[in-house]
């Protein structure tokens, strides 16, 4: 595996609310540097909805020399607004590689759930309820990879235009893309559970035997006892309020950071005896889902069910891991962090 990388969220709108609140710039900086010399990555897919909250980010990634996956993750916009937003981030993308920045870009992140006009339904609700309804998933999926393709045909070819390194996308398996424009090949499905486990292998074969660079731009689990099982469902325990917000959980669940920890090792080392070329831990922080201690309020401690390898701090807690950050590293943060080690990159020193 050449590239080791992890998630980095600035903002997914769902509702009219952002999971990253608030977003500080002097914190992204901060947590850019920690992914680079603490946990070791070679690289950083930064997601979110905000096209200049995402090119903050990149920046920070890019001073610290991180290699940036620049991947748009839009919610609810029409094809045609997702297409100005990949257009208007590709320029974006582009002047910060043509400042001599490593960047990929990826042309949105798997659009036919989180785009209206590719699967039934007005809202991600809706259109993910299709999947889970085999009559209507029948229905549904023989046109859906031409309608992808269509649009993805659109979007290359528009962002070719503008950005000058490689290009991905952030598929999902049923979405039967054609990936003959693009450079990279990846998958945000890179989830083991106990349905996928036995065809994890092959999965991974045939991502790579496309004959370019494959990339799992996601794979990750949440950090309570028995969510390894589920893998990618992982936060399906929770349940939202209209604003998108956390209020509780579908049933009790226990705490395990030593499960989440150890998920995230086996795939690495899966991943590492693969052909794959990249891989992105999900994620480096939930602020969306704080923290408490379970002896307080077990119901509320909503970062059991995050995929993040930091625990944010709910009531304005500041750490003390690291100063001055309102989180503490998880088990899964130290996992990575000696894997990181293990890859024996020199960290960035800053010069001033």
């Amino acid at each position: 595996m050449r590239t080791f990388g992890i998630t980095y969220d600035t903002g997914f709108t769902t509702a009219g609310t952002s999971t990253r609140e608030p977003f500080d710039h002097a914190v992204v900086r901060r947590e850019m540097q920690i992914i680079r010399n603490e946990l070791g990555c070679d690289a950083v897919r930064v997601t979110g909805g905000d096209r200049d909250r995402l090119e903050t980010a990149a920046r920070y990634a890019a001073d610290v020399q991180l290699e940036v996956w620049y991947s748009p993750f839009t919610n609810g916009l029409t094809t045609r607004e997702l297409l100005d937003f990949l257009t208007d981030s590709a320029e974006r993308a582009e002047r910060l590689r043509s400042e001599g920045a490593e960047v990929v870009f990826l042309t949105g992140s798997e659009i036919s759930l989180f785009t209206v006009g590719l699967l039934p339904g007005d809202t991600f609700e809706e259109r993910a309820a299709v999947l889970t309804d085999p009559q209507r998933l029948r229905a549904a999926l023989p046109g859906l990879p031409a309608q992808v393709n269509a649009f993805l045909g659109e979007a290359v070819a528009a962002v070719r235009s503008r950005f000058g390194g490689r290009i991905g996308y952030a598929s999902l398996p049923f979405e039967g893309v054609d990936w003959v424009p693009f450079d990279i090949v990846a998958t945000d499905a890179g989830y083991r559970d106990a349905q996928t486990a036995a065809g994890l292998a092959d999965g991974l074969r045939a991502l790579t035997a496309h004959g370019k660079p494959a990339a799992v731009t996601e794979f990750g689990c949440t950090t309570y006892r028995g969510a390894a099982e589920v893998g990618g469902r992982g936060d399906a325990v929770i349940t939202w309020d209209d604003r998108a917000r956390p209020v509780g959980f579908t049933r009790p669940v226990a705490r395990d950071e030593q499960e989440q920890a150890g998920y995230l090792r086996e795939l690495i080392d899966v991943f590492d005896e693969s052909a794959i070329d990249a891989a992105f831990v999900n994620t480096f922080a939930r602020y969306d889902l704080p923290h408490v201690d379970d002896d307080d309020d077990a119901d509320h401690d909503f970062d059991k069910a995050s995929f993040g390898v930091v625990k944010v701090l709910g009531g304005g807690r500041i750490g003390t891991a690291f100063p001055g950050l309102p989180w503490e590293p998880k088990a899964a943060f130290h996992a990575l962090a000696n894997y990181g080690r293990s890859r024996t990159r020199t960290p960035f020193r800053p010069t001033a």
